[in-house]
């Protein structure tokens, strides 16, 4: 082989060896602004994860309040009804008790 071919496949080499260690650095670039990127979709899933999380929390407390007052009003509509009752009873019991008292 000659020596000019030598210098050739010599430089070819070295000519490889370069573009592949700028392959390998661009490979490299590459994945960390992946990985960065990722890391950044991830943190913004988090951050809209927990936005509906507590939006979601909100709307079950209304909910919840919403029910609570329905029952409150549901009871003191109870309490109502047996207080009438009650009070309507009250004459005819109070009549009984004469009437008992009376005959005795």
């Amino acid at each position: 082989m000659s020596l000019e071919a030598v210098k050739q496949v010599t430089m070819t080499e070295e000519q490889a060896r370069a573009a592949k260690a700028e392959a390998a650095q661009k490979a490299k670039a590459l994945l960390a602004e992946a990985e960065k990127a990722g890391r950044q979709l991830l943190l913004d899933a988090q951050a809209k994860a927990a936005e509906e999380v507590k939006a979601m929390l909100h709307q079950a407390e209304l909910a919840a309040s919403e029910d609570m007052a329905k029952v409150d009003a549901q009871a003191a509509d109870q309490a109502q009804q047996l207080r009438s009752k009650a009070e309507g009873r009250l004459e005819e019991a109070a009549s009984l008790i004469v009437r008992k008292v009376v005959g005795a």
